[in-house]
């Protein structure tokens, strides 16, 4: 994947655009489930959209996001 350093909001999410995707064996865990994610620091949001859009697309019913800090957008 590569460190996303420098990256605008833009590159940030096409960089990360199918990036993920649930282990096939892990699948059927996820059909009608609520999964909660967790990140340490939310810059763009791109990692957490990746995240969200795999559980979701492997049958998840919902997905929260639990993040302990957000990067300030500069001015």
């Amino acid at each position: 994947m590569g460190s996303m350093k420098g990256l605008d909001h833009a590159e940030r999410f096409s960089k990360m655009h199918g990036a993920m995707d649930v282990n096939p064996r892990r699948r059927s865990l996820l059909m009608g489930k609520t999964v909660l994610l967790v990140d340490d620091v939310m810059t763009s949001g791109a990692t957490l959209t990746a995240a969200s859009n795999a559980v979701l697309g492997s049958g998840a019913a919902d997905v929260s996001v639990v993040t302990l800090a957000r990067v300030a957008k500069s001015a």
